[in-house]
């Protein structure tokens, strides 16, 4: 096979792939991926950083998952693991750790667990998007400035778009030596920043209606 029928058949065989799964496209033709980033024990009632800041994000990030279910857009799961010892928070196998009982029964495309707040640092993620032809990440899950604000990040550094939900995502009240910041003075700063450079933010009912005109 010389190498113009190697390009055609490459093309012909992402084309089939891309109908045979029938998910949403993104601007650039390629398709999308939720990310779903640590929703674990430790940010809900009886975990060491309790999210309060949008006080509806975890029920967003269902809904978002629900369209993605619908849309056929691939959900990736990620999980945060502390690997220091004595480690108080996201300690493997502990309680805190373990995924959300409302994230569970999400039908996950990926799974990955991370040690970084980058999803993309020690994983996999960046060549599962390449091979799966996804060229959009989208941003859900906790917290708002850490996690998800580094992985969109290196996701627009890598070269894929990022839509970044900004009432799946939450965050805390803030203090330590360099001051003290409410976790809305936090969560919307991070918003006017991704917006200003690495994603495109909206709230999940206009993400959702986006990939619902496109279906």
């Amino acid at each position: 096979m010389n190498r113009r029928d190697a390009i055609k058949f490459a093309a012909i065989l992402t084309a089939n792939s891309m109908m045979s799964t029938n998910a949403v496209a993104s601007a650039d033709g390629k398709k999308r991926a939720l990310l779903v980033i640590d929703v674990q024990n430790e940010y809900f009632a009886g975990g060491a950083l309790p999210i309060i800041y949008p006080q509806n994000s975890t029920a967003n990030i269902l809904h978002a998952i629900k369209a993605a279910e619908a849309a056929n857009i691939p959900i990736v799961m990620v999980q945060h693991t502390v690997t220091a010892k004595g480690a108080r928070a996201f300690a493997k196998n502990t309680h805190g750790w373990e995924l959300h009982e409302s994230v569970k029964s999400a039908k996950v495309a990926h799974y990955i667990e991370k040690t970084m707040p980058s999803s993309f640092v020690g994983t996999d993620l960046e060549g599962w998007l390449h091979a799966n032809n996804i060229g959009t990440v989208v941003i859900s899950g906790y917290m708002t400035q850490h996690c998800c604000d580094t992985t969109a990040r290196y996701a627009h550094h890598l070269g894929f778009g990022v839509e970044f939900l900004s009432d799946a995502t939450g965050t805390l009240d803030f203090e330590n030596k360099a001051g003290k910041v409410t976790a809305e003075e936090l969560h919307r700063a991070t918003l006017v920043e991704q917006a200003f450079r690495f994603s495109e933010v909206m709230s999940t009912k206009e993400w959702i209606d986006k990939i619902s005109s496109k279906s």
